[in-house]
């Protein structure tokens, strides 16, 4: 569609971007955001991808006063651990495809993600404590429960131990 009409005035708009200034906590952020923009008024109209625009820039407000990792000092980190995004969503967290999420800037990494990666950034042979937690049956330090000591796991839980010392 090559133009719109204001549905307040009744004129055309046009494509073009303006500034859009976002608040959060007190801290703000300016931003060009692309939209359908009247001459006549201060009325805008924005399609999806113009709203993921908004969405991401957000998300980047939020990280910089929340003190969480920006996408790509995410993206930066993970390259650094020689990990793919399937890789480091299933080591560090959030599944198989909450990095690429992470990187793009549609979803924002939570405090314990963002920690993680800053200590994986200094100190990235600690990723190796990782891969020998997966490797052993643990999970964050907690192994599956067999029947001596804790009491049987059963059910979905019980299989799920076995899957995962299996490695599928």
């Amino acid at each position: 569609m090559n133009s719109r009409i204001c549905p307040e005035t009744g004129a055309p708009m046009h494509r073009d971007v303006r500034p859009l200034t976002l608040t959060y906590k007190g801290e703000s952020l300016t931003f060009n955001m692309p939209g359908w923009y009247g001459d006549a008024s201060e009325e805008s109209i924005h399609t999806g991808d113009d709203m993921k625009l908004s969405d991401r820039m957000l998300n980047r407000l939020k990280a910089l006063v929340e003190g969480l990792l920006k996408p790509e000092e995410i993206r930066r980190i993970r390259k650094k651990l020689a990990l793919t995004q399937t890789e480091a969503g299933q080591m560090i967290g959030g599944g198989p495809r909450a990095f690429q999420k992470y990187e793009s800037g549609d979803l924002l990494p939570s405090r314990a993600i963002s920690s993680a990666l800053i200590l994986l950034d200094h100190d990235p042979k600690a990723l190796t404590v990782l891969k020998t937690q997966k490797k052993s049956g643990t999970l964050l330090g907690v192994g599956c429960l067999s029947g001596s000591g804790l009491g049987q796991v059963k059910g979905h839980v019980g299989r799920w131990c076995a899957e995962f010392r299996e490695g599928k």
